[in-house]
């Protein structure tokens, strides 16, 4: 079966994305600057079709998160186009070749067929809850990893349900003060640092989601 995996960039309060969300704004006040990091890396360059970027320790991380994935699972917001009925017309973020290159599941309240984009990229909209989500991510991903590429929401509902395996932080000395955090509602899940990298724009802290009696078995 494969496992489920996440990695998001966190501020030293804890937060994911700043204040004052919307839909021009999706990651807040602040947000960009937990990602910075990743920016300025040859490996993320390159995969939003880019040259340039530096090669350093980030870039290791970078290339990490992406290898051997086989499907991503991420919220409505993430994907973006606002909160309601879907306007057709919006195809995500990314562009006609979004960087993920696999199955993505969409987790909405809303109906909407698949979406073939370049690049081998479907994006799946999934109305029937986490646990549809996963088993259809797991059917597509084969041996491969699935995973949860956020927002913080759809982190903790997996979090909180005992079905992550590993959580990646990537700790950004900033301070947002508010915003959306991510380590909220989760309960109380055991989990256990495997491998730490440093450079001077980010600390990276890999947990394996330990099973036991602080969190759901499944």
């Amino acid at each position: 079966m494969s496992s489920v995996t996440s990695h998001i960039s966190i501020s030293l309060d804890g937060f994911v994305a700043g204040p004052n969300q919307s839909v021009d704004n999706p990651i807040g006040e602040g947000g960009m600057r937990l990602h910075q990091w990743a920016f300025a890396t040859d490996s993320w360059r390159r995969q939003q079709g880019l040259d340039g970027g530096e090669r350093n320790p980030d870039s290791e991380v970078v290339d990490d998160v992406v290898r051997g994935v086989g499907a991503y699972i991420m919220g409505r917001k993430m994907f973006g186009g606002g909160d309601g009925p879907w306007d057709e017309t919006w195809t995500g973020w990314w562009g006609e070749d979004p960087p993920y290159h696999t199955p993505v599941f969409v987790l909405t309240h809303h109906s909407r067929d698949s979406l073939a984009m370049q690049g081998g990229t479907i994006f799946n909209f999934v109305t029937d809850g986490i646990g549809s989500a996963l088993e259809q991510a797991r059917a597509a991903a084969g041996d491969t990893v699935v995973s949860i590429a956020g927002g913080a929401s759809t982190v903790q509902q997996y979090l909180a349900a005992g079905l992550l395996d590993e959580l990646y932080l990537h700790i950004v000395p900033v301070i947002l003060g508010a915003g959306e955090r991510l380590l909220e509602d989760v309960g109380d899940p055991t989990l256990q640092p495997v491998s730490v990298t440093v450079s001077p724009t980010v600390t990276h802290v890999k947990y394996r989601v330990v099973r036991g009696t602080h969190s759901q078995v499944r």
